[in-house]
């Protein structure tokens, strides 16, 4: 495994860690439709549903791991979410949100966690 994968699958686990703490049920991880992946798919404890894109990076030189989340990137988020939510029969709410890791080792790391930061065009 790479060094990039090996942080990507390691900010993923802290990310599922993180949102259980805060009482989220994780309903799926790295769920792929056709070309998208979607991190981590999560209800939150008041039943909204959430697609979660988590970017963990070692350093800010070119920008916050959370600037990583391009307009094509949330494309293929919208096209997997969509396929998601026909096959679990799901039409309430939803939303897309980021975490963001910044990782300096495995005890040392900043991590945030952005609510719904776009919304489907």
């Amino acid at each position: 495994m790479s060094k990039q994968a090996f942080r990507g699958k390691w900010g993923e686990g802290l990310a599922v860690d993180f949102l259980q703490r805060k009482e989220y049920k994780i309903l799926a991880a790295n769920w792929r439709h056709r070309r998208a992946e979607v991190d981590i798919v999560a209800e939150t404890p008041s039943g909204i549903l959430v697609f979660v894109e988590v970017k963990t990076r070692s350093s800010t030189h070119f920008g916050l791991p959370e600037d990583f989340v391009t307009p094509a990137k949330q494309r293929l988020l919208v096209s997997a979410a969509s396929a998601f939510m026909e096959a679990a029969g799901y039409d309430w709410e939803i939303r897309f949100d980021i975490i963001s890791i910044l990782r300096h080792s495995d005890q040392d790391y900043e991590i945030k966690h952005l609510e719904d930061v776009f919304w489907p065009a």
